[in-house]
């Protein structure tokens, strides 16, 4: 901040400053295409899916490689849904007590572009 003018400089590219504030969730947050091929993961899921889980260079890969056959066939539903303008679906709850949701990204004229899986602690036991 320049303290003269009281206004704030950024430095960052309008992407990083998207990558800096999906970074900061602290959920795992995973974004693909409506072909189902990973083209983002946050920090918290890169931390997940690399680390926990021994994934290794998931961006351009189907998210179904991630799943089991059951759970592929409820995202590919919940996608269906949200391709017919269907707004956030909740998916269940993990075995690490989260909810797991999924949501659409959708472009100026509403045609769905892509869907993300968010996660949040399950607070109701």
């Amino acid at each position: 901040m320049n303290n003269s003018e009281n206004t704030f400089e950024f430095t960052y590219t309008d992407e990083e400053m998207m990558k800096l504030v999906l970074d900061s969730i602290p959920y795992p947050i995973v974004f693909c295409d409506t072909d189902h091929i990973i083209r983002f993961l946050n920090k918290e899921a890169e931390f997940f899916y690399y680390r926990r889980r021994g994934y290794d260079n998931l961006i351009g890969k189907s998210l179904f490689n991630c799943h089991t056959e059951a759970t592929k066939a409820m995202i590919e539903k919940a996608v269906e849904k949200l391709a017919a303008h269907g707004n956030e679906i909740f998916l269940g709850v993990n075995n690490r007590n989260q909810r797991k949701y999924i949501n659409p990204v959708r472009d100026e004229n509403g045609k769905l572009v892509g869907y993300f899986e968010r996660f949040e602690l399950n607070l109701e036991k």
